[in-house]
């Protein structure tokens, strides 16, 4: 913890020396795009895009899940894209899985979740149904993470912001598969009939 300590004491001098003056953030927020992804350390969206303070607007959570969009049960994840996308007007949304993800392992390979409650729960209720049948399980369940990110996107195409954007244009999604031990980012195209994860 006192190295954190230490790093957050100095971050007002690092700031101004490599980012420049952070006093324009000050007015407001105009982000490029939002950044959804799972909740895992080794993930760092920032250092992932290259972007700096103000340039995305960053969900993440245990599986980078997206709830499915209920106004009798809204959630703050719920509540995160509606945000993003009515008042921010950002015009990309990123899924972003990672390999060795834990969460996407956990429903592929039906681990006892016993321990730990919570996340059993959110991963039975938000976790893509396609990652039960255990195909394409490997240590980094590159496969399944893949499959999963896309069962995201098909998540947030219900949400009514998101359809109204993606009707007229004014908004694109987008699926990434990120290699945590490599630093690969794979996008998800369509070519044909075959939807792969390529380099970007």
């Amino acid at each position: 913890m006192q190295s954190l300590i230490d790093h957050a004491r100095a971050f007002p001098t690092r700031a101004r020396q490599s980012t420049g003056e952070l006093s324009g953030l000050a007015s407001g927020q105009s982000p490029e795009a939002m950044f959804i992804t799972c909740s895992d350390s080794r993930v760092v969206p920032t250092l992932i895009t290259n972007t700096r303070p103000g340039d995305l607007f960053e969900l993440r959570t245990a599986g980078n899940i997206v709830p499915e969009y209920s106004t009798e049960h809204p959630a703050g994840e719920m509540a995160t894209i509606e945000y993003a996308v009515k008042v921010l007007g950002v015009r990309d949304i990123i899924v972003c899985g990672h390999s060795h993800c834990g969460a996407v392992g956990a429903v592929v390979r039906d681990e006892d979740l016993t321990q730990v409650p919570a996340v059993r729960g959110w991963l039975e209720h938000g976790a893509s149904p396609a990652l039960r049948d255990g195909e394409g399980d490997s240590p980094d369940v590159a496969i399944p993470v893949q499959r999963h990110a896309l069962a995201q996107l098909d998540r947030l195409r219900a949400y009514p912001c998101v359809a109204e954007r993606l009707a007229d244009g004014r908004l694109g999604l987008h699926a990434w598969y990120y290699e945590v031990h490599t630093g690969l980012v794979l996008a998800h195209q369509t070519i044909g009939d075959d939807a792969l994860f390529l380099p970007l």
